[in-house]
């Protein structure tokens, strides 16, 4: 097995591939997950998402084609959750201190990703608008495309974790290990996974000494239940990381492992107690 670390999305992406002569393919796959974090990543403040979020209510923007992708992707996950699932929530990460302020926001009443039109395949508008944050979401189809630029490589087997959001493809199963909610040190062993993908969204660390929940929800009316806490560990199963990791906030949101979204995109929920 060799393996590789990078800083890269805010975290730490290990990518472990099974064969010998392997480094033109990890670092290929390497790119790609630096492409999507030049393309999409809210710190950035001359990202693409970042130009959208300036621009896209003022005139029409030609948009990468993995921009492209995402935004329907996340667009059919918000009309499946309806609504659980909205990427729109950027402001009120901003708001409490958990993103940069990169855009005045005090200005007009903002939209979400359904407000988000396409002119074209690579051609959007915004009828409001938005200040998108893909983050997760933009995490999981990091990992899909360097599996998919592996697999292109003559790659068989492998596996790429970026800080929990995994997908394992080829011949050998992985064996699955999740944190205990209340207890971030013992890892609880769920089974094994092979050719497809697992992300988990839980409390362990994050915002333990913060006001706010990084869990946001963008139906929520009262502005005391915007940010979301809970003890328990939320995990999605799916064949794609990208719908792994989006499909956790609805789960997080909805705590209802038969949610009919799920049945949709076909994933499998997994509830941790604390």
């Amino acid at each position: 097995m060799k393996a590789r670390c990078q800083p890269l999305l805010g975290t730490f992406v290990e990518i472990a591939i099974e064969q010998e002569n392997c480094q033109n393919a990890m670092d290929q796959a390497y790119e790609a997950i630096q492409q999507v974090q030049d393309l999409m990543s809210f710190h950035d403040s001359l990202s693409e998402l970042n130009q959208i979020n300036q621009n896209a209510h003022l005139h029409p923007i030609e948009i990468h084609p993995w921009t492209a992708q995402i935004f329907k992707m996340a667009q059919d996950i918000y009309q499946h959750s309806n609504g659980l699932f909205n990427c729109g929530i950027g402001h009120r990460l901003v708001e409490a201190g958990l993103l940069p302020r990169q855009l005045d926001l005090s200005q007009y009443p903002l939209g979400g990703i359904q407000d988000i039109h396409f002119l074209g395949s690579s051609v959007i508008y915004a009828t409001k608008p938005v200040c998108l944050d893909l983050g997760g979401i933009a995490k999981g189809f990091a990992v899909d495309k360097a599996v998919e630029v592996l697999m292109q490589n003559g790659t068989l087997s492998g596996c790429v974790n970026a800080g929990g959001d995994l997908r394992v493809f080829g011949h050998t199963p992985r064996v699955i290990q999740i944190r205990h909610p209340k207890s971030p040190g013992k890892l609880i062993d769920i089974g094994t996974l092979q050719n497809g993908a697992i992300a988990t969204s839980a409390l362990y660390f994050a915002n333990r000494d913060r006001k706010h929940s990084h869990i946001v929800n963008p139906l929520a009316l009262d502005t005391n239940d915007i940010h979301v806490n809970f003890e328990e560990s939320y995990s999605i199963v799916a064949n794609e990381c990208v719908y792994a990791d989006a499909l956790t906030k609805v789960l997080a949101l909805s705590k209802r492992q038969d949610h009919p979204c799920f049945d949709y995109f076909n994933a499998q929920a997994i509830t941790i107690a604390a």
